[in-house]
């Protein structure tokens, strides 16, 4: 289930793609124009400047922009950036794989090949579908 966390962090990304290129935003004004709490946002928005998604100015102009090209930041890794992987069992995720206690045998599981395919379709989508995409529909 996607988090409060990842549709704020979305939310956010858009309304600064939405910017003209260069343009600055402040946090106050991203979570104001899209409802979002600024205590949380700026968290959200210091962790997307951790991962190289945003960039930060200080000063008189300061505020917040993308750090990419909106066509160049996939739903998929905003989604991983800021909830983990996209499996919904860690037994079916390529980069937060981790065995399950209780399989008897991992590789005829058919939980764990289900699970796969769900991630694998899921991560199809996400994966190609830019931020920009997300503005143009």
């Amino acid at each position: 289930m996607l988090t409060q966390r990842s549709k704020y962090a979305l939310r956010a990304l858009q309304a600064l793609a939405a910017q003209a290129a260069d343009t600055r935003m402040l946090s106050s004004a991203i979570a104001k124009e899209q409802r979002i709490p600024q205590k949380f946002l700026e968290q959200i928005l210091l962790d997307l400047c951790r991962r190289g998604i945003v960039v930060s100015h200080r000063g008189r102009n300061g505020g917040y922009m993308l750090a990419k090209k909106a066509t160049q930041i996939t739903v998929g890794d905003i989604i991983r950036y800021t909830d983990g992987p996209l499996a919904p069992i860690a037994c079916a995720s390529l980069t937060g794989y981790e065995k399950c206690t209780d399989c008897i045998d991992e590789k005829r599981c058919s939980i764990r090949k289900i699970m796969r395919k769900v991630r694998d379709s899921i991560s199809d989508i996400l994966d190609h579908t830019t931020l920009a995409d997300t503005l143009a529909r």
